[in-house]
């Protein structure tokens, strides 16, 4: 249990540090003044203050913030601070500020993504058969177990992700598939059918198939800057379309709520993670920076998402809410918060002690 508190503190602590970061940079930039840049809520157990800002780590590990001068729209500020007050600033210089946040955790994911394909490369699925169905068209068309496909419609194959898609592509013509059986190469020629298959979030989707399950072969592909740095972009591309997503198919029903969890479920995971090594937790830490930026980013009144809001409607209507309909929308966002917390300890509690 202590080492997955110790592995939760450590994972959170990177994934705010970045995020409050990202507000911390851009609001500088802009000449923002910053007050207070805090790991942490509550009293400040540590700290160090320079110029006007006091950097702190404080007593409840569960987020962070960075306090900027002017911050609040309707605060009484010095007029000597007015050049260096985030309410003062041009509303599209405010978006960006609060928009770092989040962007930050996806440049972090990206970071991470880099170092680790840098460092081991990327382990590549061979289009090696494992088994094929009773009579499906890989059968008819003569594939076996331990064949491998090395190209199709003389278009070369690197990987069964290679391979899928250009089955997939096919839309049910005919295709040209040469394959290495031993020491020998010949080519067979298939016509994938339609079938129904489920995808990751039990829907059923129609795609085509010739009938082959992976042997589950790999190889590691060694990567230069340049293709690491487009493969972590990608990566972190893939991981970000899904999260948003899964985020609809929630919203929509088509996604267990149950599935949802909370700080509980994060310590256990990271514990986890730990335990499989520092290349597994950081891995780890990457997927949740990525999902926090997507959590921030949904319009959502005291989340980044809800104070971008407020900013968009203010650079459509030239002026910004009233300060009645911004409290309503905080408490609003509050509320909704509150539940949403309440509901994933529910699901970790549940988790624990019923499963």
């Amino acid at each position: 249990m202590s080492a997955n508190i110790f592995a939760f503190v450590i994972v959170l602590g990177i994934l705010i540090f970045f995020h409050e970061l990202g507000h911390f940079l851009v609001a500088r930039l802009f000449g923002v003044g910053v007050e207070r840049f805090s790991l942490g809520f509550g009293p400040r157990l540590i700290g160090k203050k320079i110029g006007i800002t006091d950097y702190r780590i404080s007593a409840i590990p569960l987020g962070g913030y960075v306090k900027m001068v002017g911050e609040e729209p309707d605060a009484q500020i010095d007029p000597a601070q007015i050049p260096i007050s985030f309410t003062h600033k041009h509303v599209f210089k405010r978006i960006l500020i609060v928009a770092a946040g989040p962007l930050f955790n996806l440049l972090l994911a990206v970071v991470i993504f880099f170092g680790i394909f840098q460092a081991s490369g990327i382990f590549i699925l061979k289009p090696s058969v494992g088994s094929v169905e009773a009579g499906s068209p890989a059968e008819r068309g003569g594939l076996k177990k331990g064949d491998l496909i090395i190209s199709i419609d003389n278009q070369r194959v690197e990987s069964w992700e290679d391979m899928s898609r250009m089955i997939k592509a096919s839309g049910g013509r005919q295709i040209a598939v040469r394959v290495r059986r031993d020491e020998s190469e010949f080519v067979t020629f298939i016509t994938p059918h339609s079938k129904s298959i489920q995808n990751i979030f039990g829907e059923e989707k129609k795609r085509y198939v010739i009938g082959i399950a992976a042997a589950g072969d790999f190889f590691t592909k060694d990567l230069n800057l340049f293709e690491a740095l487009g493969e972590s972009l990608f990566q972190t591309y893939n991981v970000t379309k899904l999260t948003i997503l899964t985020v609809v198919k929630l919203i929509q029903g088509r996604v267990s709520t149950k599935t949802l969890g909370g700080p509980i479920m994060i310590a256990q995971m990271a514990g986890r993670q730990a335990k499989e090594g520092i290349a597994s937790l950081v891995f780890f830490i990457a997927l949740l920076s990525i999902n926090l930026a997507i959590l921030n980013f949904l319009p959502i009144p005291v989340l980044d998402g809800g104070h971008l809001l407020f900013f968009l409607v203010e650079a459509i209507i030239g002026r910004p809410l009233n300060t009645r309909m911004r409290e309503i929308a905080q408490q609003v966002g509050i509320f909704i918060l509150i539940l949403l917390m309440a509901y994933v300890f529910y699901n970790d509690i549940t988790r624990i002690f019923f499963s």
